[in-house]
């Protein structure tokens, strides 16, 4: 009788599963932000950063505009500082990825690749992901001549000819990135004045390797075993032209991380997660910061205010339902 008693206590507390405080998806500046915050709440934070490390940001080359680094800080740099910082806290980083959430009873239930996750309030940081082209060639020239990230890619194409769409802060920085390795860079835009900083388009303008080519979209990516050239079309005019090329770095925005929550969080128009200005969403206990939730200014200082914010207000509603 001892050894059943025993035996189903132990069975008992083996399907009892540990609630966390905090559960953190995305390792971007919101997400890390948000973990350094409540690490210092001794919320003992736990983030699941998925496959990249840093979120977007660390797919940057330079950060010019983050205080602190009067000259400028890689972006996996500055990600692996957010990192140490919060885990120097007691913030604990786990390289899985969420694959569904309910969020229809409490504690709320993360599925990741390898476990079921519980807490008691979660903070969604899935930030935003490359929007593509969707035209012909586009998908087939992955990794043969198209890329969304001149740092990983900018290296393959030293001394060749590459295109660069896009007319924003984001295009502009890798394109003048690329001009490290690249003989030419030409920037493809469909208006006829980028919409980057103005400091950025003085020093894109400046630079010998880089033209541009205004009022142009893609209409077609052209090659055999790799990329060789461009199809364009002028929106003003409907001509239409090829470009040679060796590759295409596409930038022309992002679409949020949200897909997930579809159904059980209010979402915007374009797929951002709404909140309040305390970051809170819909469902008590889930807060949403950085791109997934941001569709103006997308930055990472605003970002890492984002994560800060939502942290605070999660430690709150735990103090008030605990």
């Amino acid at each position: 009788m001892e050894l059943i008693l025993s035996t189903k206590k132990k069975q008992k507390e083996e399907t009892q599963e540990q609630v966390e405080n905090v559960v953190i998806l995305g390792s971007g500046p919101a997400g890390l932000s948000a973990a350094l915050y409540a690490g210092r709440a001794e919320l003992s934070p736990l983030v699941l950063s998925g496959l990249e490390l840093g979120g977007q940001a660390a797919l940057t080359n330079i950060i010019e505009n983050y205080p602190g680094f009067p000259d400028g800080v890689g972006g996996s740099q500055l990600g692996d500082l957010f990192q140490k910082q919060a885990e120097h806290f007691g913030a604990r980083v786990d390289f899985d990825t969420a694959t569904s959430v309910d969020l229809s009873s409490k504690p709320f239930t993360i599925n990741t690749y390898s476990k079921k996750i519980l807490a008691k309030s979660l903070i969604i940081t899935t930030g935003a992901s490359p929007v593509h082209l969707n035209v012909p060639g586009e998908t087939e020239f992955v990794g043969k001549g198209v890329s969304y990230c001149a740092t990983c890619d900018g290296y393959f194409f030293r001394e060749k000819k590459v295109i660069v769409v896009g007319g924003g802060d984001s295009a502009i920085e890798e394109a003048i990135f690329l001009t490290r390795y690249a003989s030419s860079v030409t920037i493809v835009h469909r208006r006829e004045e980028l919409r980057a900083g103005a400091i950025l388009q003085k020093r894109a303008k400046a630079n010998p390797k880089i033209s541009f080519v205004w009022n142009s979209v893609v209409k077609a990516i052209k090659g055999k075993d790799g990329m060789q050239s461009v199809h364009l079309m002028n929106v003003k005019t409907s001509k239409e032209s090829d470009l040679a090329a060796d590759g295409i770095f596409i930038f022309i925005g992002h679409v949020p991380n949200t897909q997930l929550f579809t159904g059980q969080l209010d979402l915007s128009p374009g797929g951002y997660l709404i909140t309040d200005i305390k970051m809170q969403t819909n469902v008590p206990g889930v807060y949403a910061a950085g791109e997934a939730a941001d569709p103006v200014y997308r930055q990472v200082i605003t970002s890492a205010g984002m994560g800060a914010a939502a942290a605070i207000q999660a430690a709150k509603y735990l103090e008030e339902v605990d």
